[in-house]
């Protein structure tokens, strides 16, 4: 098994069986004082299921089978079949310890196990009972027969136990608008809950209105008929008394033990030593698990190294990390001053701060590593859309994952989950065909979307892929001429046809569904992948199936960037997206169709003026030029500037939401002279350039 897959699950089972430990000591002190709390009861119960449910995931079917035994006793405790006892709470204790001790052991050695037969027979032994014949012990409610054939072995449990502890018990009738039944009906339950407890909720029997929905809710609590009508203040709520203790009619089934039913423990009572369905103090069963216990010794020490920290810790952590490096920049411009004045201290404060610089290194690496994810987090969650979103549209649908293993920053694939939701969605309506369609082209039935991440470089490249219809460029010229975005007689590549799907309000979808045709969506994935200083591309081939590829950086923390002058203003450029820089001599541009190139190793290289597409002007400007050549995936692009002044750690600051319209801004950096500058986002200015070229603008 892979070692990442045994880690998620240790760390997984761990947080569950801590869970465990605190809720069954909570349960142990609620039942000593006679408190009944029937929802911690069944969080106990889902938390076991949970347990058994990772464990046979992950192949471990021995702490399932013990887990599975664990939930049984659970569930006939939580449905009044055994009663709580200081030997039950022993056992489920002890049990949770044999689940621990298994799940430690497998963090050693993932083929560990030990011999579960003692809790095992310890569970059954308790689970084993005299049957019994009991009387009917609802005979005597105020109750309709038919609702009572309604209700849920649990139900009938909780409305024992409401009875024992001689709570009285009401019928609500209420009815509430179509509209908004849902969250009147909430409020209801949860105004029931603060005195009380709801045991079920129906449908109503008698409303005549169409335009209504009526309820009867039926609950337990110790406030009197008076003081429950006041508390639920809604129109035309009725309550009808079930069973009343201070009633002399109806205090017969609370005050009677109800035959068959679990001994319930009032405040005043003690949890008994043993009950009818326990096992003796000193029970074989108990004396073989006592035995095991004492070989495993009973560590309380953790049996994985894993921690969960929030994110925000993790970015409070990298900003202190990034003062540092901006420190260390203001120390060494001062140590380059001091060697120019001669001081002979210069020379071992060079020394120190060299030291310091590795130092930093190997803090800003750790604190990176902590921030990364793998990208299997966020396929699994789209594996769910995909199976949900597959059946509502009636198609066949299998997901493909390959490198889910990759790792990027925290941030950044908690903010990619809405494009690629956005992307898969419209993959699964548009592009994958109905099985009969599909059939007709030679296809499988079941149509395929892969998932594809892969590192290139200081990068991260995740694919999309789909072998559905594929998309048709001329569908996309046709559409193009109507929307007004290309004229009648232009004559567009088909990348450049592909662009159209990614502008404001394109969308050739002729029909409005729940998941498309409103003109809304791909140009918003560009937007969002573009403020993640990531690029998108698009490739399809018709009736073959498309491929959405997103190039992001693995960080948006602690970059190391190239910081250029132009027109007297520093930028800084991120250093991970620049290729080489070139001196410009003359004769090396060109000017085609009014745009300015140069070649370079026998390829047409687009270039870029800073101070033109920002409008600068003022500042001197030397005879030499350089060209700082930058790509991002396959695009490549030359921005030229008037001079190369460094590279250096930057930390890159966000504009905020009143400046996020600035096209090529990817944020603002503090450099060590306390100077701020701004950052150029580089497939920002790419895709710029680069659609410039076409035959449209953005």
């Amino acid at each position: 098994m892979v070692n990442q897959a045994i880690d998620d699950f240790l760390a997984e089972s761990e947080e569950l069986l801590e869970k465990l430990n605190q809720d069954l000591a909570e349960l142990g002190e609620d039942s000593a004082t006679g408190r009944d709390n029937p929802d911690l009861l069944n969080g106990i119960f889902r938390d076991a299921h949970s347990i058994k449910g990772l464990a046979g995931m992950f192949g471990f079917d021995d702490v399932a089978e013990l887990a599975h035994h664990l939930e049984n006793l659970l569930d006939n405790l939580r449905m009044g079949k055994v009663s709580l006892s200081e030997t039950l709470l022993d056992c489920l204790f002890d049990t949770l310890e044999g689940i621990s001790a298994l799940i430690r052991g497998k963090a050693e050695d993932s083929e560990f196990t030990q011999d579960i037969t003692a809790y095992l027979t310890r569970i059954e032994h308790l689970l084993s009972g005299p049957d019994e014949d009991p009387a009917d012990p609802f005979a005597e409610l105020n109750l309709d027969s038919a609702l009572l054939d309604v209700l849920t072995e649990y139900e009938e449990h909780r409305l024992q136990e409401t009875l024992k502890q001689g709570k009285s018990l009401y019928l609500i009738k209420v009815a509430f608008l179509l509209m908004s039944f849902d969250t009147e009906l909430a409020a209801l339950t949860d105004k029931i809950k603060e005195s009380g407890e709801v045991i079920s909720t129906l449908p109503g029997v008698e409303n005549d209105n169409p335009e209504m929905l009526a309820f009867r809710v039926l609950c337990g609590t110790d406030v009197g008929v008076e003081e429950l009508q006041q508390q639920l203040d809604f129109a035309g709520l009725e309550i009808e008394i079930v069973a009343d203790p201070t009633s002399a009619e109806t205090s017969a089934p609370a005050a009677t033990e109800l035959p068959g039913a679990a001994t319930v423990l009032r405040s005043t009572d003690k949890i008994p030593a043993s009950s009818s369905r326990s096992t003796p103090a000193e029970s074989p069963a108990e004396a073989e698990v006592a035995a095991v216990k004492n070989k495993d010794s009973g560590s309380a020490r953790s049996f994985t190294s894993t921690v969960r920290v929030d994110i925000s810790k993790l970015d409070y952590l990298m900003t202190i990390v990034g003062e540092l490096a901006l420190a260390k920049g203001s120390i060494a411009q001062l140590c380059v001053e001091m060697q120019a004045d001669g001081l002979p201290v210069a020379r071992d404060l060079e020394k120190a701060i060299h030291a310091l610089e590795r130092r930093l290194n190997e803090l800003q690496s750790g604190v990176m590593d902590v921030r990364m994810v793998p990208v299997r987090q966020l396929f699994d969650k789209m594996n769910r859309i995909i199976r949900r979103m597959a059946q509502e549209l009636g198609k066949k649908v299998k997901l493909n994952i390959q490198g889910g293993d990759t790792e990027l920053d925290k941030l950044i694939v908690e903010e990619l989950a809405d494009p690629l939701m956005h992307i898969i969605r419209n993959s699964l309506d548009h592009g994958i065909e109905p099985a009969e369609r599909r059939l007709a082209l030679g296809k499988p039935e079941s149509g395929t979307i892969s998932l594809v991440a892969a590192q290139k470089g200081n990068h991260v490249v995740i694919e999309v892929h789909d072998d559905g219809r594929g998309i048709d460029p001329e569908i996309l010229r046709v559409k193009g001429i109507e929307t007004g975005l290309l004229s009648a007689d232009a004559d567009p590549t088909r990348q450049e046809l592909y662009n159209l799907l990614f502008q404001p309000g394109f969308s050739t979808c002729e029909e409005v569904s729940e998941y498309s045709g409103r003109g809304v969506g791909m140009d918003v994935v560009k937007s969002n992948i573009s403020a993640l200083s990531g690029m998108i591309d698009l490739t399809s081939e018709v009736d073959k199936g498309t491929v959405m590829s997103l190039t992001l950086p693995i960080t948006l923390a602690i970059i190391k960037a190239l910081v250029v002058r132009v027109k007297g203003k520093d930028y800084a450029i991120p250093l991970n997206a620049v290729l080489e820089t070139l001196m410009l001599e003359p004769g090396m541009i060109q000017t085609i169709e009014g745009r300015e190139v140069m070649e370079l190793r026998h390829q047409t290289l687009a270039l870029l003026r800073i101070d033109e597409l920002f409008k600068l002007a003022g500042g001197t400007v030397d005879d030499s030029e350089f060209v700082v050549v930058v790509g991002f995936a396959d695009k490549r692009m030359g921005i030229i500037v008037d001079e190369l002044r460094g590279q250096q750690d930057v930390v890159i600051k966000s504009l905020g939401k009143a400046l996020s319209f600035v096209k090529g801004i990817a944020g603002a950096a503090d450099l060590g002279n306390q100077k701020t500058i701004l950052v150029l986002d580089v497939s920002g200015l790419i895709g710029e350039t680069l659609q410039r070229e076409g035959v449209f603008g953005v």
